[in-house]
């Protein structure tokens, strides 16, 4: 309300001044409209302006100064090579509207264009390798990503956009139990991270307030970093690879480094229960890999060798199934 107020003072006030300092030589009551309109139209690109985001605004006014700069040269250059004075003229009007013209759509709309992080970007050091990895929520939460960079195996800066950040304090911060845990465990994950001699973490003050959901922001994120997502979300991967980004998904990484067994080999199986069918006993390997044996109920609680008969791969993971022969041990 106070913001209101203020903006009419200032509208009354310009307005007052153009009756009392008629310009151009119009009458009083045309210079207090238009000076009245000019402070309308004033107020009403302020509060667009105060809605935009500050790269847009840096975008629009770095666009609009190189345009008329451009427009300027460009208008020279025309002009020492014309003859005729009154084309001159207008092809110089022409680019110093146009150009600036081109400059603000430019800045306005591919704002990143004239990020100094994006221009320099080309000139720093390759040797260096250096790359973006962002991290959503649920590969935070997952945690397993702490693990893989104490082995070294992740190479560049991890970055934890701002966003992200504020969904696990809101997770963190929720009344039901499980996800206040899981939203507790993402935060000691991110503490763990920023300790590790292994990786760089930085925080992103990089935000979209245009867009609603965390999955688009960082798919938007990661286009103007230039880096890769990881995540084990699903969706997340499906619809980022959709868009052209990178992912580096956990859940795929975890699969492939599942041991290759072929049908014939033995291995050596701890198991735990019984099987479905008669005489079957499960087990599971070190990586929660499900391994069915026939054979094997009395062998339950001991481990035992078998023979491997067949791999199945299933959208969950891998299932092995085997045979123990009872009659060579």
């Amino acid at each position: 309300m106070a913001l209101l107020i203020f903006r009419l003072i200032i509208i009354g006030f310009l307005t007052v001044a153009g009756y009392f300092s008629p310009f151009f030589g119009l009458s009083r009551v045309v210079a207090a409209a238009v000076a009245g309109s000019l402070g309308l139209v004033i107020m009403y690109l302020e509060t667009r302006i105060r809605r935009a985001q500050f790269k847009v605004i840096w975008g629009s006014t770095l666009g609009t100064f190189a345009g008329v700069f451009l427009g300027w040269f460009l208008g020279s250059i025309y002009h020492t090579i014309a003859s005729d004075s009154s084309t001159t003229h207008f092809i110089r009007i022409f680019f110093l509207v146009i150009m600036p013209y081109i400059g603000f759509l430019v800045g306005t709309l591919k704002s990143e264009w004239l990020n100094p992080a994006y221009l320099f970007r080309f000139f720093q050091e390759k040797s260096v390798g250096r790359s973006y990895k962002i991290l959503d929520t649920s590969v935070i939460i997952d945690g397993r990503i702490a693990d893989i960079c104490d082995t070294g195996f992740i190479e560049g800066t991890l970055v934890v956009p701002q966003f992200v950040l504020k969904e696990l304090q809101q997770i963190a911060d929720s009344p039901d139990q499980l996800k206040r845990q899981r939203g507790r465990r993402g935060l000691d994950i991110l503490d763990r991270l920023q300790r590790s001699s292994q990786v760089s973490v930085v925080i992103s003050e990089l935000d979209f307030p245009e867009i609603n959901d965390v999955d688009s922001k960082l798919i938007e994120l990661a286009r103007q970093l230039d880096g890769k997502i990881i995540t084990n979300d699903i969706n997340l991967n499906k619809v980022a690879k959709l868009r052209g980004i990178a992912v580096l998904n956990i859940n795929e990484l975890a699969n492939a480094m599942r041991p290759v067994v072929l049908p014939g080999e033995t291995m050596k199986v701890f198991i735990l229960k019984e099987g479905k069918e008669k005489d079957q006993g499960v087990g599971y390997l070190d990586d929660g890999t499900m391994v069915v044996v026939d054979n094997s109920r009395k062998m339950i609680g001991q481990t035992i060798d078998i023979t491997v008969t067949s791999v199945l791969q299933t959208t969950v993971g891998k299932m092995i199934f085997g045979r123990y022969n009872e009659d060579v041990h």
